[in-house]
């Protein structure tokens, strides 16, 4: 009789856990949050590493984070901390919620990047006393524009002839100095602005005042660049 029992409370028992409508478990749920905030993580922290040019191993330098683990979780199999997280926005110049814009549907409007906190990115061919500040983090999947806070300290710099595509745009705030473009020089001074086609050679020439600081923004649309150059 014990045995009869014992069968037909476990039969009730298994009817209430499986009857209709019950609600599963949250682990799984959360599991898959999980995973889909470290792929979206993943997905921007490359592409802002190479937006900017930089290697693992700079990005590892700038964060303090690995580069076995960078890449890990630049192809979403690992969930970052958040200490991990913090170090990441530190060293690629953006907030927390650029790094994980887009997940759960919502999104940011605006950008803020504060004096003095932009991303300093290593213009290839300069050596010292020319810094570039990225003044905004390109959020698309290709670069549309790159707005940068150009400083110039060292008069001895021999700067080389600089390509890229597009065109850029650039407005001294302070100093003054001798642009070059193709076979064509231009004396700047503060509130001067001068307009370009990318892929001719540029750059400055001579450094009349220090500190020069200008901005320096290039824009990534079709052939603009071409009815320019």
């Amino acid at each position: 009789m014990k045995t009869g029992k014992t069968k037909a409370a476990a039969s009730r028992a298994g009817a209430r856990t499986k009857r209709p409508g019950a609600k599963a478990p949250a682990t799984r749920s959360r599991d898959t949050d999980g995973a889909r905030l470290g792929q979206q993580v993943g997905m921007a922290v490359r592409r802002l590493r190479t937006a900017h040019g930089l290697t693992l191993g700079e990005v590892s330098d700038r964060s303090g984070v690995s580069p076995a683990m960078l890449s890990r979780l630049e192809t979403g199999d690992v969930m970052p901390s958040l200490e991990t997280l913090a170090a990441l926005t530190g060293a690629l110049g953006v907030s927390l919620s650029q790094l994980v814009q887009g997940f759960g549907g919502e999104t940011s409007s605006a950008q803020l990047v504060r004096r003095n906190e932009g991303l300093e990115v290593v213009r290839r061919g300069t050596k010292r006393g020319h810094t570039y500040h990225l003044l905004a983090a390109d959020r698309g999947p290709r670069k549309v524009f790159e707005p940068f806070l150009v400083t110039l300290n060292d008069k001895s710099e021999v700067f080389p002839g600089f390509e890229h595509p597009g065109i850029e745009f650039i407005y001294v705030l302070e100093g003054s100095l001798t642009y070059r473009y193709g076979g064509q020089s231009y004396a700047l001074k503060p509130g001067d602005a001068l307009t370009f086609a990318g892929h001719v050679p540029h750059g400055p020439a001579t450094l009349v005042r220090l500190p020069i600081r200008m901005l320096s923004i290039i824009i990534y649309q079709g052939d603009a660049a071409e009815r320019l150059g």
